[in-house]
């Protein structure tokens, strides 16, 4: 088959879309298939010959590595040549036009929520995950919230603000700590904060001015972090995250070291079953499909409490994904056949 890998964009989460862009990319072209991988921000634009001859163009490690850092949007902004609104670059839809199917590695609010899947879906070009609406609705942390809290799954509560730098004060001393800040529709954990204190509820919520203002607040549980990939519609096995310092942020996440994990989870098969079970119900009230990864914190009486599910999860070398297929025997490359294969399927073209 004819495949783009499409990867980027403008999303603080471009860096670790890159990196799963370029793994699946490799992984595609050692299944046999012809491989393009793009950036859906800056495009062809250094590419001057046949849009259809980009497929043969090699595929190099140049972005594998992840930066520590999220990417200056603004500075990336400034290097595109083609300065319009369009997310989209110069030659993507034409390129995507041309493919048998688009393996979407995009994430976080470029990409992850719902807007390319419904332009791609307007044009009938085929592409990987769920649809343009389970996208939408898993993208917006409050949403989700509201639509699973009446579906037997524990969530912490929460309340969603909107807010300007005038009313950090007032939202300091009417919020109770601790809590956890987070940036409603974001992922990689960037912007999200553990707030034990006052004094540290302040400095997060300044920090969440940068992502617009626009925040849920929840309450803070504590426990072991228990993350679950669903394939299909069955989930893996799950596996426990163990960061060596702090909790797992967007450092710990994708630097190799910085967090143990362990797959399966090292928990009773009780709990086990209790945390597979909450994820398929989130999965399917949002009308999710293909694959995602539901994220948790279990007590320690073994509830599982919900914070948020991912319709494009990770494929970098350190995400959890692969390494939850990889317990049941689903080697990289098959994953990435099955993606494909499951996308295909539930698009009627195969």
């Amino acid at each position: 088959m004819k495949i783009v890998v499409l990867a980027g964009g403008l999303s603080p989460e471009r860096n670790v879309s890159l990196s799963s862009g370029t793994m699946i990319a490799h992984a595609l072209q050692r299944l046999g298939h012809q491989t393009a991988l793009v950036d859906l921000y800056f495009g062809l634009e250094d590419y001057d010959g046949p849009v259809a001859d980009y497929f043969h163009q090699p595929i190099t490690d140049r972005w594998k590595q992840i930066d520590p850092q999220a990417p200056d949007l603004e500075k990336i902004r400034a290097q595109r040549k083609d300065q319009s609104p369009s997310q989209f670059g110069p030659g993507v839809l034409e390129l995507c036009q041309q493919a048998d199917v688009v393996f979407l590695a995009l994430h976080g609010t470029c990409g992850e929520d719902g807007r390319v899947q419904a332009a791609f879906d307007l044009l009938g070009i085929p592409y990987t995950g769920s649809g343009y609406l389970g996208s939408g609705l898993a993208m917006d942390k409050d949403l989700t919230k509201r639509l699973i809290a009446h579906l037997g799954v524990d969530t912490p509560q929460w309340r969603r603000v909107s807010y300007t730098e005038k009313e950090v004060d007032s939202l300091t001393s009417t919020t109770r700590v601790p809590c956890v800040v987070k940036p409603v529709a974001s992922g990689s954990s960037i912007g999200v904060s553990i707030a034990q204190t006052k004094k540290e509820l302040h400095a997060a919520l300044l920090e969440g001015l940068k992502f617009g203002g626009e925040c849920v607040l929840e309450q803070y549980v504590a426990g072991r972090e228990i993350q679950v990939a669903l394939l299909g519609d069955e989930a893996l096995p799950s596996i426990e995250i163990i960061p060596k310092e702090g909790f797992y942020d967007y450092a710990n996440k994708y630097q190799p070291g910085a967090a143990e994990e362990v797959c399966p989870s090292p928990i009773p098969p009780e709990w086990e079953k209790r945390v597979g079970q909450a994820a398929l119900t989130v999965y399917r009230a949002l009308g999710l499909a293909v694959y995602a990864r539901a994220d948790f914190i279990v007590d320690e009486a073994g509830t599982p409490w919900f914070l948020e599910i991912n319709t494009l999860p990770g494929m970098t070398p350190t995400s959890l994904v692969p390494q939850e297929a990889a317990a049941v025997g689903i080697d990289y490359d098959s994953l990435c056949q099955r993606i494909i294969d499951e996308s295909l399927r539930i698009r009627g073209r195969q």
